[in-house]
């Protein structure tokens, strides 16, 4: 199924307030649980950085398919020092995002319409995340070739893309991805760890996330309302008692799949340094 579409009319209901905006990134922090183990991968890199404290203050971050924004306005949180420039390819997106960190005077986020197969800083960024996004992207060597180009000498790229063991709800080699817009079904561990090496990395470390605890929340919190919501929009309705009542399964099995390092998982943290 299309999500686009889904994600459009979402961000149509949370974002004509700042009020819900802010509280829309809240509901993502805690429904999805690729966020939970970003901000874990994001607090390690943040507490390494400190100390260097003279460069702390100095931090240039890129936002590789920001969408939303969310993860911009969590690390334009951390420090108001860093500077962070958010690229995404859609237009209107990158507009909204921009009119919204401007109205809470977050002068040090920009957010640019770009293509991430084009787009190239030479040695700017100490951090490059880049959230669900390499699935959506065909020429993914080209864009890790980009992001090696982009990053300083020590600075971190961090991924977050669907694994091979079912990351776009796929386990068979007749089955379609769950997410039509994804132009690879998910990533073999070794394979992405081969690419970035090829595009340059010199250290790439890659582990699984979303065991088995993970899998259980990830249909409970994502897949099933996705498929009702795109089945009838009258499923808004119904949606925030579905979560009353499912959430608090789902937090305790997102909290779990944070702790342990799974032999298997649907989805993947890559970190790669220069």
């Amino acid at each position: 199924m299309e999500y686009d579409p889904i994600k459009r009319r979402l961000g149509h209901v949370f974002n004509k307030f700042t009020l819900t905006r802010i509280v829309f990134y809240k509901l993502l922090d805690l429904l999805l649980l690729r966020t939970w183990h970003i901000k874990k991968e994001l607090k390690k890199w943040t507490e390494f950085r400190k100390k260097s404290v003279s460069l702390y203050n100095k931090i240039h971050i890129l936002d590789a398919g920001a969408g939303f924004g969310q993860y911009s306005y969590f690390l334009s949180k951390i420090n108001r020092s860093w500077n962070i420039l958010s690229v995404d390819v859609k237009e209107e997106q990158v507009c909204d995002c921009n009119t919204f960190f401007n109205k809470l005077g977050k002068k040090n986020v920009l957010f640019k319409t770009d293509d991430l197969t084009t787009f190239k800083a030479d040695e700017c960024f100490d951090l490059i995340l880049c959230v669900d996004v390499m699935e959506h992207i065909l020429e993914d060597e080209l864009v890790f070739r980009n992001y090696f180009a982009s990053i300083k000498p020590g600075g971190m790229l961090l991924i977050s893309t669907p694994s091979d063991q079912g990351g776009s709800d796929v386990h068979e080699e007749q089955d379609s991805s769950f997410i039509e817009e994804h132009v690879r079904d998910g990533y073999n561990i070794k394979d992405i760890e081969t690419k970035l090496r090829k595009a340059g990395f010199s250290d790439v470390e890659a582990h699984y996330s979303y065991g088995a605890p993970g899998k259980i929340s990830w249909r409970l919190s994502m897949k099933y309302p996705i498929l009702a919501l795109g089945f009838s929009k009258l499923f808004f309705v119904i949606l925030p008692f579905y979560y009353m009542i499912v959430y608090p399964v789902c937090f305790v099995l997102n909290y779990i799949d944070t702790l342990f390092n799974w032999d298997t998982g649907t989805g993947l943290i890559v970190k790669a340094w220069k």
